[in-house]
């Protein structure tokens, strides 16, 4: 089967939607004295572009050799536009570049040894997490205050997408997006209204 290389996602459009509305919120925020800010201006929101530049087809294929996989469709288009995602928060979304992204037992070894020690837990609590996913699953962000983003290798649809995880401490196990381009448009909805 020939892997097409025409984009099927809007990411430039999507991502510089979201940009232009940040920028526009960094700067309502800096324009609040910083007595009610709560603190100094930290440089919060002073990058004009929240991405990176985007990497090229073989930068991308190199990193798949290392992972021994090939991306998913919306991933790869994704990486294409931006190399990583920093919304420059220290409590927010922070999509890591190609070179920290790895498998969660190699990136994250204690998060995967947690849900990997439920194993043959009662079979009812397995509704809530794939344990068996949770080590080969891809680590895709930032671990910030108790929530990650992966995909999951083990769930692919005909389009060669993977399953998406929002994974939080305040939530049972993950919640489930059909693909990495249905959890970002979650993610970026609050852009979006």
């Amino acid at each position: 089967m020939a892997i097409s290389n025409t984009p099927r996602y809007p990411w430039d459009d999507l991502l510089r939607t979201v940009n232009d509305k940040a920028q526009k919120y960094f700067a309502e925020s800096r324009a609040v004295p910083p007595e009610r800010r709560g603190g100094p201006d930290d440089g919060f929101g002073r990058v004009t572009w929240l991405g990176m530049p985007g990497a090229g087809e073989a930068e991308i294929a190199r990193h798949e050799e290392r992972l021994g996989m090939r991306l998913p469709p919306s991933y790869r288009e994704f990486l294409q536009v931006t190399n990583g995602w920093d919304e420059y928060n220290h409590a927010s979304l922070r999509l890591m570049p190609l070179t920290e992204i790895g498998w969660t037992r190699d990136v994250d070894p204690e998060l995967a040894e947690i849900w990997d020690e439920l194993e043959g837990q009662d079979p009812q609590d397995q509704w809530y997490l794939h344990q068996e996913s949770m080590s080969s699953s891809l680590y895709i962000s930032e671990y910030v205050e108790g929530q990650v983003y992966l995909l999951n290798p083990h769930v692919i649809g005909p389009d060669g997408e993977w399953e998406a995880w929002d994974f939080a401490t305040w939530h049972p196990g993950e919640i489930r997006h059909r693909s990495f381009w249905d959890l970002m448009e979650r993610e970026f909805s609050r852009y979006l209204s």
